[in-house]
């Protein structure tokens, strides 16, 4: 049995083209650091490349730097932030950027989201301005730049797109550092750097068509970047150790492919809302996160009442489809996300729900018989609990 991927979230196929253009890279060899012809070809490859991706994101080449994949480039731009005495991270930041601001070793708050996802500007405006002129724990009172805020450009379980022009605002008015970890949102909707105001972003090639292990961390032009990873120097001085040549080719080229896949962003949109209506109308009391609020047009978070998450994930696995909850952790355990928490959930809400994510090869036909399966299960459900079913 075929299965149908509906899990672009999580990552996304790699495309065809991709592959294509990174075996020849693996072929081609060469170290970018080498002066001969193969080094100097390899090095082109890695520009070139810088070069695509900046074009996809609307930043400057020379502030690109490629990374082992998004988690590298949020713990590089927060961990080595330049005159940082304190983080701010939004209550619905990916673990990758929680980790990374527990790791950097200076107070950590958290930005509240409201129930529809969204972070709260007023909140965060009350946050910088209570810290401002307060003596920090290294003795630096009122330092600009001492705070490093850092909220995503979209949620990668609920798709909830945040007002980052809005936060960048506020944050520099109070001489705050931002980073915007954009992981989901390439390729979906249109990502433009320098429009947004950021001080840094992250990114990795897996959500777009790209392979796993390469990413980039984006930096404002002017702004210190220090190194995460010490070495040899490579990319200019800023992340060392021999570039992953293929990867970056490959990235290059999926950042290429996710610019003509946003001309298809409406028709995934309109194939989500139409599932969700469905959803909706087989189970009205089943509930959809984020719904009021801007969202990547392939991302649905939606409840099965009664029906943990996990249970879901596995009916529809044997079903055929390739689905994700965000209420499994490694230890087998259901426990509530930590993102539906944020955003106060109910108990039962948060374990009982699951991720639908769509892509460029979804059609009519997989949701379709996604529907099919996930009312099945409803109906199966209904069937061992009718008094239930009934209300």
């Amino acid at each position: 049995m075929k299965t149908i991927y509906l899990d672009y979230n999580a990552t996304a196929p790699v495309k065809p083209a991709v592959i294509d253009a990174m075996t020849a890279a693996l072929v081609e060899g060469g170290n970018p650091s080498s002066v001969h012809a193969p080094g100097r070809a390899a090095r082109m490859a890695v520009e070139e490349a810088r070069i695509k991706l900046a074009d996809l994101l609307g930043a400057v080449a020379e502030n690109i730097i490629f990374t082992s994949g998004g988690t590298e480039a949020a713990n590089q731009a927060i961990c080595t932030a330049v005159g940082i005495d304190r983080v701010l991270i939004s209550a619905i930041e990916h673990d990758c950027v929680l980790a990374a601001a527990n790791a950097s070793r200076l107070p950590v708050e958290e930005i509240p989201v409201n129930i529809d996802g969204l972070v709260d500007l007023e909140a965060l405006e009350a946050m910088l301005a209570k810290g401002e002129g307060e003596e920090s724990g290294a003795g630096r009172a009122g330092r600009a730049g001492k705070a490093l805020v850092s909220v995503m450009l979209a949620n990668n379980e609920t798709g909830v797109i945040q007002p980052i022009a809005e936060v960048a605002e506020i944050a520099h008015a109070h001489g705050a550092l931002v980073h915007t970890d954009a992981t989901q949102t390439p390729g979906k909707i249109a990502v433009d750097f320098a429009g947004l105001g950021v001080d840094l972003m992250s990114m990795s090639a897996h959500k777009i068509g790209g392979p796993q292990g390469i990413g980039a961390l984006i930096h404002r032009p002017g702004l210190e970047v220090r190194p995460f990873i010490a070495g040899g120097g490579q990319e200019r001085g800023r992340r060392s150790g021999t570039e992953n040549v293929a990867g970056i080719v490959a990235l290059g080229v999926a950042a290429e492919l996710a610019a003509g896949d946003l001309e298809k962003a409406a028709g995934i949109g309109a194939l989500r809302d139409r599932m969700e209506a469905a959803i909706l109308q087989a189970s009205p009391e089943s509930r959809i996160f984020g719904a009021r609020s801007p969202r990547l047009p392939n991302t649905s978070y939606f409840t099965m009442p009664g029906v943990p998450g996990e249970t879901q994930v596995i009916a529809m696995d044997l079903a055929g489809y390739a689905i994700s909850s965000g209420s499994a952790c490694a230890s087998g355990k259901v426990k509530r996300s930590r993102v539906l928490v944020g955003m106060g959930a109910s108990d039962s809400d948060a374990v009982n729900a699951i991720r639908v994510s769509l892509g460029p090869a979804t059609t009519d036909e997989d949701v379709d018989g996604f529907l099919r399966a996930w009312t099945a299960l409803l109906e199966k459900k209904r069937s061992q609990n009718p008094l239930e079913a009934a209300e």
